[in-house]
Order: structure tokens, then C-alpha cells, then sequence
């Protein structure tokens, strides 16, 4: 197995990497990680429950599965952001579509921008994460170089 891409701080431990996509996305995150799944592969992935119980199958990859986006599970990845463990968000969202949930959405937007964490709101700034991250990994960088 590939080494795994490493922490900011040099813990040792692997990269994490939130990924989330409402419905009308899913099928555009699902693709995007196909591409990139070598290097997701090397990463420990967050999404929220129905998200990532359809990346896990699609490419048999382990999965950390937190609440649904209604359930809160847009603030768990908040949380997690605020205390540290995530490096990078894709979260490919519907502008377009009314979310009961909004408040919950804009919040994760905004501790990413309070913590400096990168994220990635469609597939193009998606792609743009995702090659950084693949050229870290080929480079033997840590995901230190995507805060930097």
C-alpha cells in the first residue's frame, strides 16, 4: 500500500479530507472521486452519512460516516474542523436548491475561512483541491503544503 499523505504538524497520521455533496451533486462527487482515487485512497475521508456510504461503495474505500446534513451532520464536520482534524473540505453543494439546513451549511463554509482550512464548493475548485493533493502525494509533501 501507497504511504499515506501525512498531517500538518507531522503527527504521522494521514491527511483528512471532509467530503459532502447534496443530492443533485452526488453523482458529480461520485465521479470526481473515480478520478482521484488513488489519492483519496491514501486519505482518511469524512462524509456526511448518505454521501459516504455511496463513495465507500463506489470505491471501496474506507469511509467515516457522520450524520446526514439535516441531522447534523454538517456541524459534526464543523467540529471537527474547529478542533483541528480536517485539512480540506469538498463540498459540493446546490446553490440552486432551498436547503432546510442553510444555517448549518453557511456555518461549515465559515469555519473553514476562520481556520484557513481549503475548501471546495464545485467540481472545478474541487479538481483544483484534488490535483494539489495527488501532486503532494507524488512529491512525498505532507497536506502541510495545501495550508501554505
Amino acid at each position: 500500500m501507497d504511504t499515506p499523505i501525512g498531517i500538518p504538524g507531522g503527527g504521522g497520521g494521514e491527511a483528512v479530507v471532509a467530503l459532502v455533496a447534496h443530492d443533485e451533486k452526488k453523482d458529480d462527487l461520485i465521479r470526481l472521486a473515480r478520478q482521484y482515487r488513488t489519492t483519496l485512497a491514501r486519505l482518511h475521508l469524512i462524509a456526511t452519512s448518505h454521501t459516504g456510504s455511496q463513495l465507500a461503495e463506489a470505491l471501496d474505500v474506507s469511509v467515516e460516516c457522520v450524520r446526514s446534513g439535516p441531522e447534523g451532520g454538517d456541524i459534526q464536520i464543523g467540529a471537527r474542523i474547529v478542533a483541528g482534524d480536517v485539512d480540506a473540505v469538498v463540498f459540493l453543494r446546490d446553490p440552486l436548491t432551498a436547503h432546510p439546513h442553510e444555517p448549518d451549511i453557511q456555518a461549515l463554509m465559515k469555519v473553514c475561512d476562520v481556520h484557513g482550512v481549503p475548501l471546495a464548493t464545485n467540481v472545478a475548485s474541487a479538481e483544483l483541491l484534488l490535483r494539489s493533493l495527488s501532486q503532494a502525494a507524488y512529491w512525498g509533501r505532507d497536506a502541510a503544503s495545501i495550508h501554505s
